[in-house]
Parts: C-alpha cells; sequence; structure tokens
C-alpha cells in the first residue's frame, strides 16, 4: 500500500472518528506530498514521499522550540499531537547498534584508518541510510570507530 493510500484510509477514518488533529494533519501532509509532486512534475517515490514527511516533522519541532521559546503552551500541545501524527509516517530509525554494525562493515570495506577517511566511510553509509537513519549519529559513530 502507498503511502497516498494509507493516508486516504486514515482520512477517512479519522474523519469518521472525529479526530481532528489527525484529520488536520492527514490533510497538512497529502498536501505538502501533491504540492511537491506538482513541483517535481510526476509523482513521488518512496524516498521522495518521507523526504516531505521528515521536512514536515523538522518543521513542527521547530515550531515546538518557538511556542515553547514564545511561552505558548496550547500551540506548543497542539504541534506535539501533530508532530506524533507524522511520526506514523515515517519508517523505523535504525538502532546504534545497526548503525555499528554497518559503520564497521563500511570502514573494512573502504580501508579507512583514522579520521582524515571519514568521507570515504560516510559516502559508503549515506546512500545506504538515506532516511532510515540520523545521518548525525552515524557520523559520530564512524569518528568512534575511526578513533
Amino acid at each position: 500500500m502507498s503511502l497516498e493510500d494509507a493516508l486516504a484510509d486514515a482520512l477517512q477514518l479519522a474523519m469518521r472518528s472525529g479526530e481532528t488533529v489527525r484529520r488536520d494533519t492527514i490533510r497538512q501532509l497529502r498536501a505538502a506530498l501533491h504540492n511537491e509532486a506538482i513541483a517535481r512534475g510526476r509523482a513521488l517515490d518512496d524516498v521522495e514521499s518521507t523526504a516531505v514527511v521528515r521536512r514536515l516533522v523538522n518543521q513542527h519541532k521547530d515550531s515546538i522550540v518557538e511556542f515553547e521559546r514564545g511561552n505558548r503552551p496550547d500551540l506548543v500541545i497542539r504541534e506535539v499531537a501533530e508532530l506524533e501524527v507524522l511520526a506514523d509516517y515515517l519508517p523505523p530509525v535504525l538502532s546504534r547498534e545497526e548503525i555499528v554494525i554497518a559503520a564497521q562493515t563500511a570502514v573494512e570495506a573502504t580501508g579507512a584508518k583514522s579520521k582524515q577517511d571519514i568521507g570515504k566511510v560516510m559516502r559508503e553509509l549515506s546512500g545506504e541510510f538515506k532516511g532510515r537513519a540520523d545521518m548525525r549519529l552515524v557520523n559520530e559513530v564512524v569518528l568512534e570507530l575511526l578513533s
């Protein structure tokens, strides 16, 4: 089932059950996906759709920080609720242990020996982990392995 189909089903369910936050968040996500597809001139693939969801997640995280700074707890609560809905549409994030195993394999494959070789290892891992892992964590793990 594609993300669009899953969103259409979830929207109907949210409308029937009266979940306004879920309904509004799904509508926002569908609009963002639709706008991105129009901008690209074609339908989005799974990686591109995930990137749109991640972008919205990051926007909500930024909004939460700003609303907390502005002392707006009512808006923080709504943003957190919307963030939880969006998180349902992200693929599972890899654990640190999985990243360590893949990073060790990449270090061996590239023959990296020192911190100067981090670029080789990160290039190897970036394609594999795109959209599935926090690249800052990956970078941290690689640095630890090369130290």
